[in-house]
């Protein structure tokens, strides 16, 4: 029986990971956008991906369908494939706007979660990540899969150009995402990495990301909190973020091993060993930010919290 019309969630993500510039990110349980995908009859003899509603905490995104991330996204699916309807997306947002918690993958990833379930042979939710690369690249200008990897598979992930790596978390490891009330666009913090890098920070953020991959796979928290120190992006986009080196400071004190800023920011994660520390620590990195006088918001998730889902389907 064909399936006329789909709902799905795709969760926020922590991009980056701090030494993990543009390759690695992991899921953030229960915040995200929702996007329902309908069959529509074909108007022309190519198929279309359309905007029919945008809602929820966000709504004055791009409706034309190649400057919207979930449209974009399902018309490269629609091409590849030659779907025989248009489709019709309504988004449900979830995700602030310029928050650093993959608001725009979000997007993107739940509306080809939805649209592959009208398929009549669904693929497998891994090989959308084309599609997925695709529509996010209007936010960032470069087609990087650090927020839709893992909305895609769940958990911790490295991203490639090519392929999706799921990466292994030791039982316990919790992140603390705190969202203060400033807005930075993803296109404009990349200005801010246009100088070349020196040789001697590139080594010791390779350094850190090695230490960073081996502490996973073999559980050693020494060899994590060291890869949780980024010597390239964060000394360069940090000084935008009101608090940030009190905030980072107060986490480590409370037991953390470690943190940075999230995607772009202005949202920044602490890892801890254990969710009853992540929960410790919350209040007092907040209060950090609403010192200066933001609003704040905190997520406790666990690393390896789960991704994208469809969660209700009409059949004809």
């Amino acid at each position: 029986m064909a399936v006329l019309k789909a709902t799905a969630f795709s969760p926020a993500t922590v991009g980056n990971v701090a030494v993990g510039f543009d390759l690695i990110g992991h899921c953030i349980q229960g915040l995200g956008d929702q996007v329902t995908a309908q069959v529509a009859p074909k108007k022309t003899t190519t198929p279309t991906a359309t905007i029919a509603s945008i809602s929820g905490v966000v709504s004055d995104l791009p409706t034309e369908p190649q400057a919207n991330t979930a449209s974009r996204a399902v018309q490269a699916l629609l091409d590849d494939l030659g779907f025989p309807f248009d489709v019709h997306l309504s988004l449900k947002k979830g995700i602030p706007l310029g928050s650093g918690l993959g608001g725009s993958a979000a997007s993107a990833t739940a509306a080809l979660v939805a649209t592959n379930a009208l398929l009549p042979t669904p693929l497998a939710q891994a090989d959308l990540y084309p599609y997925a690369l695709h529509g996010e690249s209007i936010a960032s200008g470069e087609a990087v899969g650090d927020n839709v990897g893992p909305q895609l598979l769940g958990g911790l992930v490295l991203a490639t150009a090519t392929r999706l790596i799921p990466l292994p978390v030791p039982e316990g490891l919790t992140a603390l995402v705190v969202h203060s009330d400033q807005s930075i666009l993803t296109h404009e913090a990349r200005h801010a990495l246009e100088k070349p890098f020196e040789l001697d920070a590139i080594t010791r953020q390779q350094a850190g990301l090695s230490g960073l991959l081996v502490g996973l796979y073999e559980n050693k928290m020494e060899l994590i909190a060291e890869g949780l120190t980024d010597h390239l992006i964060e000394p360069r986009r940090k000084h935008s973020i009101q608090g940030f080196d009190e905030a980072m400071g107060v986490a480590r004190d409370a037991g953390a091993l470690g943190g940075s800023i999230s995607g772009a920011g202005p949202s920044v994660f602490a890892w801890f060993d254990g969710a009853n520390k992540a929960r410790h620590a919350a209040s007092m990195v907040a209060t950090v930010f609403e010192r200066h006088g933001l609003i704040t918001t905190t997520h406790i998730s666990p690393v390896d919290a789960p991704g994208a889902s469809l969660i209700r389907q009409e059949d004809a």
